[in-house]
C-alpha cells in the first residue's frame, strides 16, 4: 500500500522510521545493514535491496559494506512518520482509552494519516511535545489555525475562560453513570476557569484521566 502523504509504501516508511529511531539514539552513527535487518525482522539481502531503493530516491545515503544513514530529506520524512505514531498512541490511550496493543495499532494507522488529520489530532491532544513516558514527539513547523470554528477539545486542553458543549465521552458505561451524578452528559454546557470546571454554574471535580476523555465543542 502506498501512502498518499509521502508517496512511499508502508514498508518503505517502516524502514525510514526504524532508521530514525536508531539515529535518535546515535545521531552520528552509520546504521549497519545487519542491525537494520534484525530490527525489521528480515534478511540482510532484502534490507540491502530496500536501502538501495531508498538511496535512489535520495532518502538514504548507502555506503557499501558499511551501512547507511538518512539524508536530510529522509530524516524529515522519517521524523514525520514517527511523530504520527506517537500522536496516535496518545490519542488511543488518553482520549479513546484503548487498552489493547497500542504500539501495534498506531503503527498500522500511521501510514493512513494525511497532514490535515495529523493537525487535527495534534490540536485535539493540546500540541504535545512529550509522551507520558518522556519520549519526545518530533516537532514540525505548525501553522496554528486561529480561525478554527468550534474546535473539539478534551476538557483538560480547554483554554481558561472558554466554554462549550459536551459532545463525546470516551468511557465505559459504568463510568458514564458516575459522571451523570455530576450532571456531565452529552449536550451539557460546560465552562472552564483557571481554578475550576463548571456545569450550569456549579463547580465539579474531575481527575486528569477523566478530563482527557470528555470532549467539548468550544463555543465561538
Amino acid at each position: 500500500m502506498v501512502s498518499t502523504s509521502t508517496g512511499l509504501s508502508d514498508f518503505e516508511e517502516m524502514y525510514l522510521k526504524k532508521m530514525f529511531e536508531i539515529h535518535s539514539e546515535q545521531p552520528s552513527a552509520i546504521v549497519k545493514t545487519s542491525m537494520l535487518a534484525e530490527s525489521m525482522g528480515v534478511t540482510a539481502a532484502s534490507t540491502t535491496e530496500m536501502i538501495q531503493r531508498l538511496a535512489g530516491r535520495d532518502l538514504v545515503t548507502y555506503i557499501p559494506y558499511k551501512g547507511s544513514r538518512l539524508t536530510s530529506e529522509g530524516f524529515a520524512i522519517a521524523g514525520r512518520i514517527k511523530r504520527r505514531q506517537l500522536l496516535l498512541e496518545l490519542l488511543l490511550t488518553d482520549i479513546i482509552g484503548f487498552d489493547g496493543d497500542v504500539n501495534s495499532v498506531a503503527c498500522e494507522m500511521e501510514h493512513a494519516l494525511n497532514d490535515e488529520l495529523e493537525a487535527s489530532i495534534d490540536r485535539l491532544l493540546g500540541y504535545p511535545e512529550y509522551t507520558p513516558l518522556g519520549e519526545r514527539v518530533p516537532q514540525i513547523s505548525r501553522q496554528f489555525e486561529t480561525d478554527v470554528k468550534s474546535p473539539l477539545l478534551p476538557i483538560s486542553n480547554m483554554p481558561d475562560g472558554s466554554s462549550g458543549i459536551v459532545e463525546f465521552i470516551a468511557l465505559p458505561g459504568q463510568d458514564v453513570k458516575t459522571l451523570l451524578d455530576q450532571k456531565i452528559s452529552i449536550g451539557a454546557n460546560l465552562s472552564k476557569t483557571q481554578s475550576s470546571i463548571n456545569i450550569s454554574g456549579k463547580s465539579i471535580l474531575l481527575s486528569e484521566s477523566l478530563a482527557k476523555r470528555i470532549l467539548v465543542r468550544l463555543e465561538g
